[in-house]
């Protein structure tokens, strides 16, 4: 398993976040003295003797039980997230997929944020659906009230803080506590903050989903999912993953060790830069309003205050009433913001959104069009500048 790089009298607990993110996952001395942990691929693992393959003696035994850069990784984020476990899988979604099937079974019932990431919603009135899950969606301001939704066959109950898309701040601790007097499990999609930001098992999550492909990979060339587990629900988890063998790629594992030691400093000028970004926008005059809880208009910014020792680097944006056509010549002319669903990476990036069509437990009826901003690491005089050009198209298309 891998281990802190360097022995010390200190645990691993007590040092800082960022010489944590430096050392956690690797173990030089079990690599001939290399930083980093090779990748190693592969499906075949040899034993050396009769009795050792019938006893399946090793820490490995084919490619799908996992591999040192696999440990390296889930080693490193199981330390960061303060849980007891972690799978590694090849998307956000397929971690979130994995989360799901731990926690539900036929006959069950689900609570989900109707704030949701849109494919979880696909994934639960799909597949999910199919296999005799049923999933009532609920308005994610509705905080300890979550137990007046709960029924006797209510298993699991999904948050995200802040809705990946109109930015809702949930109070995830008080629908912990209410969940669990239910006997309830909690999930989390936590990819907007990462544990650098909300550490989830603290504040009463039981299952935390990432996707690495964000702000873990930092540069918008891998695919990656984190699954991690408190000790009561890991081996729910770490059977399914099993079961199912979802494995992520080891190039894909071995870039995410390598984002991971800068992700601390990554994220906190992702944040700022937001942050800055965000105040620039809210004082625009084609603007209506600006959905980020680090903002003190924002009415999930005191959860935030409490809750969140930062921000990161996506928020969204709602423009004042203006055709499409307006908004195309805005958008169309940008050069430093691509258009491209992902976020995380060191490219800033925006989309147009509309969650009208699916929302089923709340109305999203926002008063103009709807951006969603991802601010990347490029200098901010100039993304205010790109966008001020922008907005001259705007206003100059009607």
């Amino acid at each position: 398993m891998a281990t802190m790089s360097k022995p010390s009298s200190k645990t691993a607990e007590s040092f800082g976040v960022a010489t944590r993110l430096v050392h956690a996952g690797r173990d030089p001395s079990a690599q001939h003295g290399f930083v980093n942990t090779p990748i190693y691929r592969g499906s075949t693992v040899l034993y050396p003797t009769y009795d050792d393959i019938v006893h399946r003696r090793g820490r490995y035994n084919y490619g799908t039980s996992g591999t040192p850069t696999m440990d390296a990784l889930t080693d490193a984020w199981t330390a960061l997230a303060g849980a007891a476990g972690t799978v590694a899988t090849p998307s956000g979604l397929c971690a979130l997929s994995v989360a799901l099937m731990a926690s539900v079974s036929a006959g069950d019932h689900l609570l989900v944020a109707d704030s949701a990431y849109r494919p979880t919603r696909i994934f639960c009135d799909g597949l999910l659906a199919r296999f005799g899950v049923e999933t009532t969606y609920y308005d994610p301001l509705v905080g300890a009230g979550i137990a007046g939704l709960m029924r006797d066959n209510t298993k699991a109950v999904l948050v995200e803080a802040p809705g990946s898309q109109s930015f809702e701040m949930q109070d995830v601790p008080a629908i912990a506590e209410a969940v669990h007097a239910r006997g309830g499990t909690v999930i989390m999609d936590n990819t907007w903050a990462t544990p650098l930001l909300f550490p989830p098992h603290e504040r009463g999550v039981d299952i935390a989903v990432e996707a690495g492909t964000k702000y873990l990979s930092g540069g918008s060339d891998l695919l990656l999912g984190l699954t991690s587990a408190n000790a009561t629900h890991f081996p729910a988890v770490r059977r399914t993953f099993d079961q199912i063998a979802p494995c992520a790629g080891p190039e894909d594992m071995f870039l995410a060790l390598r984002g991971l030691r800068t992700m601390s400093l990554r994220l906190r000028e992702h944040g700022r830069a937001g942050l800055e970004m965000a105040r620039w926008l809210q004082a625009r005059p084609e603007v209506l309003r600006v959905l980020h809880p680090g903002l003190p208009e924002d009415p999930g910014h005191a959860i935030w205050t409490r809750d969140f020792s930062g921000a990161s680097g996506l928020f969204g944006v709602i423009l004042k009433p203006v055709s499409e056509t307006a908004l195309a010549a805005m958008l169309d002319g940008l050069e430093l913001f691509g258009m491209g669903f992902s976020w995380g990476g060191f490219e800033s990036l925006v989309i147009p959104f509309d969650c009208k069509p699916y929302r089923t437990a709340t109305q999203w009826a926002p008063g103009g069009p709807a951006l969603r901003f991802h601010i990347g690491l490029e200098d901010v005089a100039d993304l205010k500048a790109d966008l001020d050009a922008g907005f001259s198209r705007l206003r100059a298309a009607g």
